[in-house]
Formats: structure tokens, sequence, C-alpha cells
């Protein structure tokens, strides 16, 4: 009777979500107004959708934002208002997160992806930690979690034809971390990540635009502890490894180069000539291009499927493989949302002044406090949600909306690589065979530590200059 009703529903939710990301388009670019009206019943009837097959701790979720509604509704007249930006926030997430894994899923099916990964498994000891950080962030930017997978999964498969069990587990374990950490690294400016989507669309006055350079040496800085460290901290072995096998060439990395420029070129083509943020041309160009590779794909790939087989199967089979995911996702930004009123009624009731707070510790603190509520199971979209929008504007704390956005980003990267609740900590140490908590505590703890300690004076000196 289960497989029975997943069979009928799977179809309907796939359908349904397609629509609704097609539907948040439409309203970002201002091009019918009825959608605006209609977007919130589709959120919510998505939700519901998708969360009749979830387990019970992601079906939990959607009982804690109910609960919250009620609360508001007893407690505030303008309640609606706030659950409607909610199921704002909930749709653009959940259009944002499939509209990346069109990219994901055409790049999987892709050879040449795959042999991308396979050359940088298969670089010399010497090279491999820093030819992963590199190649492993550009993977990053395209797959999005789908790097970690693939990468993982060839990096195991790599490190398992090491007969010397010492030489394997310090092996496995570098490439491992190597790849995490330059998923992490990435949150910081990819404009494809949802820690900048999300936080640039909170925070007023932002746009990725203005946070990626700074982002930038967020990045260098994530990336270039775990390189340091790895160097400073090499395992001395025994006896020497094998030689490594022919690994081929850098050209094999050139159809990511190709795919990043052809986003770029289309994206900022676009911009000067459109009034939505760039997010919002992600949004769109991102599954057009998919698209258009899955149609190559089936051109020059034999064997591959046709394109209308390809999208039918994407719609009815992958979206609603995603119910998990989602369903996490979209009620973390709708209890961030809800719960945001209720979280400044009550430090209002404590005499909270955020305005009395030093600005310096302030930025640090999210450096700090959005990993700690990782520890706990909380997701970054809910702490920022809830934190962001209880602060006053930027201008009144006496700090640029940027500074801010780059010191929650730079909490939220941390998180990636400490939560023993997030994706990347989970991927990691299911291919490591270990438990995530000792991916995130043992192996990235003082890493993370560093890193905390770099960071909080990075975002105090941007946030003064």
């Amino acid at each position: 009777m289960f497989a029975n009703s997943r069979q009928i529903i799977d179809p309907i939710c796939g359908v349904l979500l397609a629509v609704l990301t097609v539907s948040v388009i439409i309203e970002d670019w201002g091009l019918a107004d009825w959608v605006s009206g209609l977007l919130p019943w589709l959120t919510g009837a998505s939700v519901l959708l998708i969360a009749i097959h979830v387990r019970y701790t992601r079906k939990l979720f959607v009982v804690v934002a109910l609960v919250l509604t009620s609360i508001l509704a007893s407690q505030s007249a303008g309640w609606l208002a706030t659950v409607q930006k909610g199921l704002a926030t909930s749709a653009f997430i959940a259009a944002f997160y499939i509209a990346l894994s069109t990219l994901r899923s055409a790049a999987e099916t892709s050879r040449a992806i795959r042999e991308g990964g396979l050359f940088l498994a298969l670089q010399p000891p010497g090279w491999r930690y820093l030819a992963l950080t590199v190649g492993g962030q550009l993977f990053a930017l395209i797959l999005n979690y789908g790097s970690i997978a693939l990468l993982g999964s060839l990096a195991t498969s790599s490190a398992a034809a090491e007969t010397d069990p010492e030489i394997r587990r310090h092996r496995t374990r570098r490439m491992l971390l190597a790849i995490q950490r330059a998923f992490v690294s990435t949150l910081s400016w990819s404009p494809l990540a949802f820690s900048i989507a999300i936080t640039t669309s909170l925070v007023p006055g932002t746009e990725w635009s203005g946070v990626v350079l700074p982002g930038l040496v967020t990045s260098t800085i994530l990336a270039g502890t775990g390189w340091a460290l790895d160097a400073i901290f090499k395992p001395r072995l025994n006896r020497p490894p094998a030689a490594a096998q022919d690994a081929g060439s850098w050209k094999s990395l050139l159809p990511l180069f190709l795919l990043f420029a052809l986003l770029a070129t289309l994206i900022g083509s676009l911009r000067p000539f459109t009034h939505v943020r760039i997010i919002d041309l992600i949004l769109t160009v991102v599954p057009f291009v998919s698209i258009g590779w899955l149609a190559v794909q089936s051109l020059v790939d034999d064997g591959a499927p046709r394109l209308g087989e390809r999208l039918k199967s994407y719609v009815i089979r992958e979206l609603p493989s995603f119910r998990g995911e989602l369903t996490l996702l979209m009620m973390a930004g709708y209890i961030g949302t809800v719960g945001a009123p209720l979280v400044s009624q009550m430090l209002a009731g404590a005499g909270l002044d955020f305005t009395l707070i030093p600005v310096w510790l302030l930025l640090a603190s999210f450096v700090w406090l959005i990993p700690l509520a990782g520890q706990m199971g909380m997701n970054p979209i809910l702490a920022i949600t809830l934190a962001l929008p209880v602060l006053p504007p930027p201008e009144v704390l006496g700090v640029s909306p940027t500074a801010l956005v780059v010191a929650v980003v730079a909490g939220w990267a941390l998180t990636g690589a400490t939560s023993p609740f997030t994706a990347t900590t989970l991927l990691i140490g299911s291919f490591a065979r270990i438990s995530a908590w000792r991916v995130g505590w043992a192996w990235n703890g003082f890493y993370s530590l560093v890193c905390a300690i770099l960071l909080s004076a990075w975002v105090v000196i941007y946030a003064s200059l």
C-alpha cells in the first residue's frame, strides 16, 4: 500500500515542484501579477505533499512550523503577512535548490566531468591535497553537494587500490578532508551557493557582486588553512608510497571551466538589461543551461537517453527523491521567518539592545555562534532567518550591509565543516565509514578553531576598512 501511494504521489509531487519553480521565476521577472497570489498555495501544497513520505524527524519540522504559525496568529495582528513572507522564502529556497539540481543531474551523467574528477583523485601525494582543494572548488561550483558525492567516491576507490593499510588510511582521510574543505570554502563567495543566495536576500542593499571579493578572501583563509595544516602535520610513513598512476592532464578540467565561463557570460550579459537580482538570474539561466547540456549528451554520448525522456525522468523520479532535503530546507526558511517576530518580542521583553554591543563583537559572534547552533542540529538557514530579522538595520549598528553578509557566510562555511547534521559531514563520514561527529570534531576540530580565529579577525578588519 505504501509503495502504491508513492507511485501515485511521486509524479504529482514532481510536477507540482516543477510548476512551483517556474512560478517563482515568473514572479521574480514580474511577468504575471496573478502568480503572487498563487505561490503561497503552491508552496503549502508542495510541502504537505513531499512531507507524506519523509522520515519522522523531517515531519517534525512541519509540525513545528504549524505550531509557530498558531502562536504567531494568537499574538500578532499582522501574522498573515508574516506567514506569506515565510511561504515566499520557502518557495524561493525550493526553486533555487531545484534549479541547481538540474545542473547536478546533467553533470552526474557527463563522461567528461567524471574524467576530471578521476584526474584530481589520481594526483601524486605531493600535489593531491592541493589539486583536490583547487579542483574541488570548481566541482563544488557546478555540482554543489554532488561534488562531495562524486569526488568522494572517486577518492575512496583510488585509495582502496593501495595495499598498505597505513597509507590507505592516511590517503583516504587527507583526500576526503581536501574535498570537504574545498566545498565549504566556496560557500563564502559562490553565486550558486545557498549561503550567498539566502544571506543577500535577508540583508537589504547587498548582492553577490559586492560580496564576491571579500568572500574570496574568506575562501582563501578556509582553503589555505586546510592546505597549510595538511602540509605541517603530514603523516610520517613507515615506507614510501607506491608510484602514482598516470593521472592525465589538467585539460580534463576544461569542460568545467567552459561550463562556468558559459554561466558567467550569460549572467553577466543579461545583468545590465534586466531589473532582477543576480541570484534571480542564476535561478533562471541554470535550468536552461542544464537542458542544453542534456541535449548535447543525448546527441554525443552513445546510449544516452533522449532529451524528452531525460526531462520526464527528472520531473517524475528525481524531483520527488529530493523530498527529504526540500522539507528540511523549506521548513528551515519558513520557521526562521515566522519565528523571528516571536524572538523579537522575547528579546524586547528582556530589554536586550543590540546597538549597545560593540560592532566588532557582534560580527565576530556570527563566526562562532552559527557553527555552535549547527552542533545542536540547527540548519544555517534556520539560524540566520531567525537572527538577521531581529537585528537593527546595519546602518543603525554602524556597519555596512556587506560586512554583515561577510561575517554570516563565514560562520555558515564553518558550520559545513563542523556540524554533524550537515550534508557535508554526513557524506564525508559515510565515505570514511566513521561517524559525522568524528568528522566534525576529530578531523576538523583544530582546523575549524584556527579558521574561526582567523575569520573573526578578517570580518572585523573588513568592517573597519
